[in-house]
């Protein structure tokens, strides 16, 4: 089979790993039972906020793999990489359901599970984009909506297993089946040759696509000023995505007055919204340009914001259109990115390269939960927090404009430099 069709095969095997790793996602629907056990275990009081370092450190950890993990797949390809990384990964969440205190669950749980998932989740998406060229906005959507896809898939499961058994059950049973699949997915991934080009396609003969003919590596894209537009671009567009996801559940729960088994619904419901911003952004980004994307995300992001910082107990309808309209929003960073990276700095550094560029969304995943925690801790609600989000969301909007302008300065420098 030649690999203009396998490469489908390799993109399905890819979503299916990062429909395990995703999993991250569903935490806030362990948050809770988990902070209940560690209190009657230890006799200290726990909350869904206080575990929120969890998902923190989850969030934190994830690029240094992704980096170094990086490295050896775009030397030695990606199979092994996602092999060892899902048994890190696997290893993490089965070893979670045997935490008997907050410390160890950060460093099963955040720690271990978290180096795991950066390690196969820079590889799934920077090798399924390479081979791709012709589609790297879909791409880059469809594979990191399986990633969010998890978060509609595991809640309810999570949930049955919690009911039926414990928390501590869940993440063991859970664990199991996710290093199995990982590692029996990773043998069907295969590295992508340099300068692929499927048959059937000829590269656009573009101004853009000459300029982006020039591969960067780290050093390089360090050096170029609109790297830092970028990655702080992504710190605000998943600040507001991560505050919601992070603590989904007891949004759901504290700010409406859901049950448990209500809120593990509206968890579900953001993230199915959140894996479809995914792909239609992507689809979207090959359309109109990933910062034009990026921008509408932005503007549409606030009016989410908004309903959710006007909802109160009762008041679900406007709590579901607020959750979907920031999920469509978070999902269309995560969407757009990949793809971005790749057209700014290429395709040949890419799985170091937007490991570095994640380090942005690491910061959003320390900070937003951060703010969440401690907003409710201060205030009793989460209103504050909200409008702290609207107000990232258009400094986001006003680094889109920024971004345009560097830019083109720098199209037209090298221009120049090309005519002298």
């Amino acid at each position: 089979m030649n690999l203009t069709k396998k490469r489908w095969i390799i993109l399905i095997a890819s979503c299916f790993i990062n429909l395990c790793i995703g999993s991250i996602y569903a935490w806030s629907v362990f948050a809770s039972p988990m902070a209940e056990y560690l209190s009657a275990l230890t006799g200290t009081t726990f909350t869904a906020g206080t575990l929120a370092i969890v998902f923190t450190v989850t969030n934190s950890v994830g690029p240094i793999t992704m980096i170094t993990g990086g490295r050896i797949n775009d030397k030695f390809g990606p199979k092994k990489v996602i092999f060892v990384g899902g048994l890190i990964f696997g290893i993490g969440m089965i070893l979670a359901g045997y935490s008997k205190s907050l410390p160890m669950l950060i460093l099963t749980y955040g720690v271990i599970l978290g180096l795991g998932v950066g390690m196969v989740y820079g590889c799934t998406i920077s090798n399924s984009i390479k081979f791709f060229p012709d589609k790297r906005g879909l791409v880059g959507g469809v594979t990191t909506a399986a990633y969010g896809l998890s978060s509609v898939i595991i809640p309810p499961i999570a949930n049955s297993i919690i009911n039926a058994f414990d928390v501590t059950m869940a993440f063991k049973s859970i664990g199991v089946a996710f290093l199995i699949i990982v590692c029996v997915s990773s043998f069907f991934i295969e590295k992508c040759p340099s300068n692929f080009v499927p048959e059937g396609w000829t590269p656009p003969a573009n101004l853009d696509n000459k300029l982006n003919k020039n591969d960067k590596d780290w050093r390089e894209m360090l050096s170029s000023p609109i790297f830092y537009v970028m990655i702080t671009l992504l710190t605000c567009g998943a600040f507001y995505g991560l505050m919601c996801t992070s603590m989904a559940s007891a949004l759901a729960q504290n700010m409406i007055g859901m049950t448990s088994t209500s809120a593990a619904i509206a968890v579900s419901i953001l993230a199915l919204f959140n894996t479809a911003g995914r792909i239609v952004a992507g689809y979207i980004s090959d359309k109109i340009g990933r910062i034009n994307t990026l921008s509408m995300a932005f503007i549409i992001s606030i009016v989410g914001l908004f309903c959710l910082a006007i909802s109160s107990q009762g008041d679900i309808v406007k709590f579901y259109i607020g959750i979907s309209i920031v999920g469509v929003c978070f999902g269309a960073f995560m969407g757009v990115f990949p793809g971005f990276t790749v057209d700014q700095f290429g395709a040949k550094n890419n799985s170091v390269n937007y490991g570095i560029m994640f380090i942005g969304f690491a910061f959003a995943g320390y900070i937003a939960p951060t703010v969440m925690k401690n907003v409710y801790a201060s205030y009793g609600d989460y209103k504050r927090a909200f409008i702290i989000g609207i107000v990232m969301a258009l400094v986001g909007l006003g680094l889109t404009f920024v971004y345009r302008f560097v830019n083109n300065k720098d199209l037209v420098k090298k221009e120049l430099k090309k005519i002298s």
